[in-house]
């Protein structure tokens, strides 16, 4: 009898092993989950498995399906956030976690198309047939590889060209409040720029402007090498971080192919709102003047990614609008990107009230790279140009009482027989494109004629 019970153990636990081997493995299958509350734009889910980052199917009640992201989680609870309309979302509705998810399909299709921040078309022209597929979060480069700025890139607007050279691989700021021509500054770079490529991320404006930008703006001659992406403010927050992600990831991918990027954001403040709002809706408490230590955290990770590949590779020139509420320049997410961008261009009220265009504040304007990428002659021109320009605004009011006697000051009679010639200079008509070395001479002739 002793010895039948270590047979029927043995016989036992192979009858075991039998039985689970017969079962399907689920370690690689989705783990359904349900809506458990929904408060704002937030979803709660319970029962799914699935890291932040992570895409899963919201099931409608009429069977129709909603992607949501996981932006968070406490407890055995998950926080999402749609990236569509959940009009019609039940309680209990079924959540379905995606494989996969996080990437994007990329190719040299996407030149002239239009596309929304999940990348499907906006522009009628078929269905996308992209083969490459890289993450949207993109792969970090090791900062000890990326190539040194060495080169200047020709924009064709005639005062960055010679007064804020840019160089390739360079990340700017565009420092602007509503209404002084922002979008028509970016508009002739897209133009005019001799970059390879270009990527507009237009995230969380109007859609008007979108059609405008594409249509009069750009125009239909130069779309053959731009690729852009709309997120308008009438999408969800998510939606617009997604715009700002995918085009970086965009640039990232024809960097890698040996191009000469050209990318323009518009708006990074938009893009730190949509973090605002997701990081509200679950709960994280805000810090300076409303904004959460996410949206600090998410800026230089966005803007980090631009800038100049490996040896071998492409670069990016990145272009970032900030909006600056009143025209405030401290705002916190301006004063935040004036410290990781390498540069900012100022557009002035006043000088577009004035009929300036583009309307450039040039003291208060800096490249941060320029005196390392021109000409010692040109930095000399520049400083001249800059401290002329300072000598006539300082004695401006005295100018123009009459106040100011002719002899009293060499340094301002310069300035006032120079400054007819210096505001041609500055203004610059849509229509006109003034190359790199065309800025430079034109500089020179100012100055030394």
């Amino acid at each position: 009898m002793s010895n039948l019970r270590p047979q029927r153990a043995d016989i036992w636990s192979k009858y075991l092993a039998l039985q689970v081997a017969r079962v399907p493995s689920t370690a690689s299958q989705p783990v359904e989950g349900s809506l458990t509350r929904m408060i704002g734009m937030t979803l709660e889910a319970m029962g799914c498995q699935a890291a932040v980052g992570d895409r899963c199917e919201v099931v409608m009640g009429d069977g129709v399906r909603v992607e949501a992201e996981v932006v968070g989680f406490a407890s055995d609870k998950l926080f999402l956030m749609p990236t569509g309309d959940i009009h019609g979302v039940k309680p209990n509705a079924r959540v379905i976690p995606m494989q996969q998810a996080g990437t994007i399909a990329v190719g040299p299709e996407l030149l002239g198309r239009i596309i929304d921040g999940a990348g499907e078309p906006l522009d009628n022209l078929g269905p996308l047939k992209c083969s490459d597929k890289i993450r949207l979060t993109g792969v970090p480069i090791n900062p000890l590889s990326r190539r040194e700025i060495s080169t200047p890139l020709d924009v064709g607007v005639r005062t960055i060209n010679s007064l804020l050279t840019v160089g390739q691989g360079q990340r700017i700021g565009l420092f602007a409040g509503s209404g002084v021509g922002k979008s028509v500054l970016l508009g002739m770079m897209a133009r005019y720029t001799s970059a390879d490529v270009i990527v507009v991320g237009l995230i969380g404006e109007r859609g008007r402007e979108v059609k405008e930008f594409v249509e009069r703006i750009l125009g239909p001659q130069h779309r053959h090498r731009a690729v852009v992406i709309a997120t308008p403010a009438d999408t969800t927050p998510l939606m617009r971080m997604h715009g700002a992600w995918l085009s970086t990831a965009v640039a990232e991918y024809f960097r890698d192919q040996g191009k000469s990027v050209l990318l323009i954001m518009d708006s990074l403040t938009r893009f730190a709102q949509a973090q605002r709002e997701i990081g509200l809706a679950i709960g994280e408490a805000p810090a300076t003047k409303g904004y959460q230590p996410s949206v600090f955290a998410r800026l230089p990770a966005l803007v980090e990614r631009a800038g100049n590949g490996a040896q071998g590779k492409g670069s990016i020139t990145a272009f970032y609008t900030v909006l600056t509420e009143g025209d405030d320049q401290q705002d916190p997410i301006a004063d935040a990107a004036r410290a990781i961008l390498d540069g900012h261009i100022v557009l002035s009220r006043r000088i577009a009230e004035a009929g300036q265009y583009p309307a450039i504040d040039v003291e208060a304007s800096i490249s941060r790279v320029m005196h390392e990428i021109v000409p010692e002659s040109q930095r000399n021109l520049a400083r001249e140009f800059r401290q002329t320009l300072s000598t006539y605004q300082q004695n401006r009011d005295l100018i123009a009482i009459g106040a100011y006697q002719r002899g009293s000051d060499p340094r301002v009679d310069v300035a006032i027989n120079l400054w007819p010639r210096m505001q041609k200079f500055m203004q610059q008509d849509i229509q006109e494109r003034v190359d790199y070395h065309g800025s430079v001479a034109q500089l020179n002739a100012l100055l030394q004629g």
